[in-house]
């Protein structure tokens, strides 16, 4: 079942398989008889959550959900009307899985459009997986590199035990734990699950089969908030999670302008207006975004853009603007912050923004990952006064307002 939104067709970028057909038989017995991996939280099973996060990185082309043969009609009900309320921005496909992990990844690779070469393979147990690490796991994927995985130093003493009785110590120096997401080259995943067909391979993770084949996998730094949720223990970890926090409101706001001249195709919220004036800018001029990151920094305390993405880096010429708010929003997941709402300004006596202006607001929801009705975008003009009026440039202002999450103290 495809749920596909009236959007650009992504089939050329990254696509992410979510791995939720895992029968959980020991979790879902302490969960009253629900799957893990549909466990609610906040008012919505955990697939989603991961579906919400991997949606929100600016390169994602789609996903692909691969659930049990007895959940498809439920969760395609479930991904239905989800994308009624709020979709997701990219195209989301649901798929059967099978007996083995490895058979539900090869049931997700046989969905992905022809044209996807790069594919990020994530369990849907990992609700708390953050936009910035699959960013960094794709950028590792290059050149020789067809493999990175999200990895943590090991910090425990490990024993290797038989029969209740210690045989040794392993050393834990080169030792690591690692999770998901998973990113591959297509074509070796590929090759990859063909061979472990053939050779009768049972493994856990993707990254094991491009290790018997000899090929590079990289480790990219991991996140220990990136919990799966596997044991009734988690299971109470997420209930906890909800009800243990001390929120704090947070506000925030920011403020941008660009110049018209000869430079930059105009974007606005990351939509692209052809035949717009162009901007002068050291990225790609996307002043409602520049905006946008400013106050989601002004939200958390920690300085401006200007600050944080000078003019005068070379690594930032071009950069699309999407990717400065998905590495701020980075900084939010670390400092625990959650945004509610977000009102955005544009001020320009040209383009005409109306036409464009719900495009807008959708595309700002699905990066930063909240509903439509928390992101609202308005436009106007200066009555041909100022530089705006004299069509000299463009401006725009945002307000973002948030919960920080503070751990209470205990009370012993």
């Amino acid at each position: 079942m495809n749920h596909t939104p009236p959007s650009t067709h992504f089939s050329s970028r990254p696509w992410a398989i979510i791995l939720a057909a895992g029968q959980s038989t020991r979790l879902e017995q302490a969960a009253g008889g629900t799957k893990k991996q549909f466990l609610p939280w906040r008012g919505e099973p955990l697939f989603w959550h991961s579906a919400r996060v991997l949606s929100r990185v600016p390169t994602m082309g789609g996903l692909i959900l691969v659930v049990p043969e007895a959940d498809m009609a439920q969760t395609t009900a479930w991904v239905a009307d989800f994308f009624a309320k709020d979709s997701l921005g990219v195209p989301v496909k649901v798929v059967s899985g099978g007996m083995l992990r490895q058979d539900s990844v090869r049931r997700g690779l046989e969905a992905l459009p022809a044209q996807c070469s790069v594919v990020v393979v994530h369990d849907a147990a990992r609700p708390f997986v953050s936009a910035g690490l699959i960013v960094r796991l794709l950028e590792a994927v290059k050149g020789r590199t067809v493999g990175a995985v999200p990895g943590l130093p090991v910090t425990d003493t490990i024993k290797q035990v038989q029969g209740g009785v210690v045989q040794t110590t392993i050393p834990r120096e080169t030792l690591q734990t690692v999770q998901t997401p998973q990113v591959f080259s297509r074509k070796i995943l590929e090759q990859a699950h063909q061979r472990c067909r053939v050779e009768g391979w049972t493994v856990t993770d993707d990254a094991s089969l491009l290790e018997r084949m000899g090929q590079i996998v990289r480790i990219v730094p991991g996140d220990a908030a990136n919990i799966k949720i596997t044991t009734p223990e988690d299971l109470d970890f997420l209930m906890e999670k909800s009800c243990m926090d001390t929120h704090v409101p947070c506000v925030g706001m920011g403020y941008d302008v660009h110049r018209f001249g000869p430079g930059r195709p105009l974007k606005l919220g990351g939509v692209p207006f052809p035949g717009g004036p162009e901007v002068i800018a050291h990225s790609d001029g996307d002043v409602l975004l520049h905006a946008l990151a400013d106050a989601i920094l002004g939200c958390l305390g920690r300085g401006d853009i200007g600050e944080m993405y000078p003019d005068t880096d070379p690594k930032l010429e071009g950069i699309d603007s999407a990717v400065l708010v998905a590495e701020v929003l980075e900084l939010a997941h670390q400092d625990a912050v959650q945004l509610t709402h977000v009102d955005l300004n544009i001020v320009a006596q040209v383009p005409r923004i109306a036409p464009r202006r719900e495009e807008i607001r959708r595309n700002v929801a699905r990066l930063l990952q909240l509903d439509y009705a928390q992101v609202n975008v308005k436009a106007g003009t200066e009555e041909g006064l100022g530089f705006t009026g004299a069509k000299q440039g463009i401006k725009a202002m945002a307000v973002v307002t948030g919960w920080k999450n503070v751990q209470r103290k205990s009370s012993g």
